[in-house]
């Protein structure tokens, strides 16, 4: 399973380098940016030091719905206080949810918001999981490169991990899944209950392979009966 790590609009050239940095030393190897051109910036390169190799990789996208657009699977990160989503995962907690999604999963990405305002409600929308580094100190955020270093380190095992070479399912069936329940819940009208819609939606992310194609076999059962 690939899993890129995706920065959005960093405004910081260190950051970016720091962020390579710590790919390198823990086995990643793919960087998506959005929206910025700090990676081009000597500064991302002094501090990158040895991870030159990352930052000429980087693949540039516009926004974060298109880099997102070759993905199967989306975790993003972001601090409690600001998201209206109501699940989150530790950084240990993804673990055992990738080590699951890559037996089915071609791509997985993490994301990491802007160092000032982090992502937008609109951007979270687009993740299958929300994550967030638990804190002891009131202060609430990491700096960008500590906290891409939080989550390779964390995540490095699963990079060790020889690939997968025919996954099982397919890895498009969550997105599918996605789009099919908003359909069901337009035809039943109910889709304006914003609470109810974003519980559902946070939880797709959360299921199994088995458990993803048996709700697709329940909703095909539902649309037969609805009419037309």
């Amino acid at each position: 399973m690939r899993l890129p790590i995706i920065l959005v609009s960093p405004a910081r050239a260190e950051n970016v380098g720091a962020a390579a940095r710590a790919m390198k030393t823990m086995g990643f190897t793919e960087l998506r940016i959005v929206a910025s051109d700090a990676h081009l910036q000597p500064a991302a390169r002094w501090v990158a030091h040895g991870a030159g190799d990352i930052l000429d990789g980087v693949r540039h996208y516009d926004t974060l719905a298109e880099a997102l657009s070759d993905v199967d699977f989306s975790i993003a990160t972001t601090a409690r206080s600001r998201a209206k989503f109501h699940y989150y995962a530790t950084p240990e907690q993804l673990v055992p949810l990738l080590e699951e999604k890559r037996q089915w999963v071609g791509c997985a990405a993490l994301v990491f918001g802007r160092e000032d305002s982090g992502l937008t409600n609109e951007e979270l929308e687009l993740a299958d999981v929300l994550t967030g580094v638990p804190m002891v100190a009131d202060y609430p955020s990491l700096n960008l490169g500590q906290a891409v270093m939080v989550y390779c380190y964390q995540l490095s095992a699963l990079m060790q991990l020889p690939p997968v070479e025919n996954p099982e399912g397919d890895g498009q069936q969550l997105n599918a899944l996605r789009l099919r329940i908003a359909a069901l819940l337009n035809r039943l009208e109910v889709a304006g209950d914003q609470k109810m819609v974003d519980w559902v939606q946070q939880r797709l992310g959360l299921l199994e392979q088995r458990d993803t194609a048996m709700l697709h076999r329940l909703l095909h059962d539902i649309e037969k009966k609805l009419p037309e």
